[in-house]
């Protein structure tokens, strides 16, 4: 393994970017990419008549809607770095898959559009990051366009998100007034709009500009002056633990729409964030620099390239060296599984990989072996890494195929895409109905488009409303206590599951059948 293998662990970044939809995550991802040369052109997302969609979205759905519904994976190199980039969907229907696959990175990267300033699903997704312990940094974009100021914004970030924020650069002005920012970390102005040979202005000792320069002219200017005077004097102290511990984020101004202040954030990111971190297991913590082989399953995509029906496992590795061909152990079946294909992404465009490490995520073929959260391990190694968090479904609806010819095709798509973890399938006690359980009514919708365009079958979903659900502890309960407002099913493990009308369905029951054990796994997980 030697020295080298040592060096490569050391050079991964892995991240994951965390936005409310429309703070510009997409753009943000495509210039990064743009940097690492990865892509030559970035496609807008707003641009969707010139048929140049955003390389990180590539299913069709996504395509129609301007959204990301799956969490894509995308990998470049940058100054002696290796970049693994997870794009998330930012729609809060998808954030199960978001959730798991903040648990697949070292560090994350929070949007937030100026204008807007916090909103409800970043919020969510940091707290996510927060109790992880995850580094986050910050980068508020759009500051081409108006929005609150400066000052307001780290006041937000600092009250709701409660945790300790450092500017590292500072706007010059906003929206038509925009002119740069004051890159405190630099010690340099950026301008906005100049030409390349004029962008950057260095500054003296005291943090300005030395003689003259037409900059110095702007009201502007002396504000952002006194500005930066303020943040030195009563602002925070930037402290590399404290950003490593998650309890203080770096905060990046620009706009990545244009381009601006985006390769000044990567730069700075990829000085101060981790490499891959050891993570928790069955046997204690496993540190990444170790020899052994090992990794989790996060996510699990159907139909990646519809033309081959494919299914593909997204591998975090957590240790060692991951080698194509290699034979594996699966602790929660007790088999061993060659790794026979193996691929790496850029959205849909995908390389055959023979070797990654520790900090790289892979795609792994899979023929209906692997479950969300499985743990792969090498030689006799049988640990197994944390369980990931099972989200409990909210909404219900009842599904079946609207033609009873293509029953083979409707069982078979209903278990592939289940399997993939978006929507949960249970199946009455009494009637074996079939019954779809989601977090968000979206992630039903997106079910029936891929039916209908991956599986060739349409379906029928009658509505059944929002149900409270909780599993039996010990899996014994009489079948008879079955009712229209309390609905006993089978989940897909066959565990028994009552699926509960509302909060006052579920009291009733509990008192009377105190011996039914109840528990909800989501309160097991936090």
């Amino acid at each position: 393994m030697g020295t080298n293998f040592r060096d490569e662990v050391l050079s991964r970044r892995t991240f994951a970017i965390i936005s409310h939809p429309d703070a510009g995550k997409t753009t943000l991802t495509e210039k990064l990419l743009l940097f690492g040369g990865a892509i030559r052109d970035a496609g807008t997302v707003k641009g969707k008549k010139t048929g140049k969609y955003a390389t990180s979205d590539w299913m069709e759905i996504e395509k129609q809607r301007g959204i990301s519904v799956t969490s894509s994976v995308m990998q470049f190199d940058y100054n002696g770095s290796r970049v693994n980039i997870l794009d998330t969907p930012g729609h809060q229907d998808f954030s199960e898959d978001t959730y798991r696959t903040l648990t697949a990175v070292d560090s994350a990267v929070m949007i937030i559009d100026s204008a807007k300033g916090i909103e409800e699903q970043t919020l969510k997704l940091f707290k996510v990051c927060r109790m992880r312990g995850i580094p986050i940094f910050t980068f508020i974009n759009k500051l081409d366009r108006q929005g609150k100021t400066p000052l307001e914004l780290l006041a937000e970030l600092e009250e709701v998100m409660e945790i300790e924020s450092y500017p590292m650069n500072w706007p010059i002005g906003m929206g038509k007034e925009f002119l740069g920012i004051y890159d405190r970390f630099n010690k340099r102005i950026e301008q906005f709009r100049v030409d390349e040979e004029s962008r950057f202005i260095p500054l003296n000792e005291d943090g300005e500009i030395e003689g003259d320069h037409k900059l110095k002219d702007s009201g502007l200017y002396d504000q952002t002056i006194e500005e930066i005077m303020l943040l030195n004097e009563a602002g925070n102290e930037f402290s590399v633990d404290k950003v490593k511990k998650g309890e203080l984020t770096p905060v990046f101004f620009g706009s990545a729409l244009t381009n601006f202040g985006v390769q000044t954030f990567l730069e700075s990111y990829l000085q101060f964030a981790p490499p891959p971190q050891s993570r928790n297991s069955t046997i204690g913590k496993i540190d990444p620099l170790s020899e052994g082989f090992s990794g989790f399953i996060f996510k699990i995509q159907a139909n990646m390239n519809p033309a081959h029906r494919d299914r593909i496992a997204f591998l975090r590795i957590c240790s060692g060296r991951f080698e194509r061909g290699m034979s594996v152990n699966i602790p929660r079946i007790g088999k061993q599984i060659k790794l026979a294909q193996s691929t790496q992404f850029l959205a849909d465009d995908r390389s055959t990989v023979d070797e990654a490490v520790s900090g790289d995520i892979i795609g792994i073929y899979d023929t209906g072996t692997y479950q969300i959260g499985d743990t792969l391990t090498s030689g006799k190694d049988n640990f197994q890494f944390d369980g990931l968090p099972q989200f409990t479904p909210e909404l219900f609806v009842k599904v079946y195929a609207k033609n009873v010819m293509k029953q083979k095709h409707f069982h078979k798509g209903i278990q592939q895409l289940v399997q993939e973890g978006a929507i949960q399938l249970y199946k009455t006690v009494k009637t074996e109905d079939l019954l779809l359980g989601a977090v968000g009514q979206l992630q039903f919708e997106v079910f029936e488009h891929r039916m209908k365009n991956e599986y060739n079958t349409e379906v029928i979903m009658e509505r059944i409303g929002s149900k409270i659900v909780r599993w039996i502890e010990g899996d014994e309960v009489n079948e008879n206590l079955s009712s229209a407002r309390s609905i006993l099913v089978h989940d897909r493990f066959e565990k028994k599951v009552f699926l509960f009308e509302n909060d006052f369905a579920l009291r009733w029951f509990q008192e009377k059948n105190p011996d039914v054990k109840l528990y909800n796994p989501m309160d097991s997980e936090h």
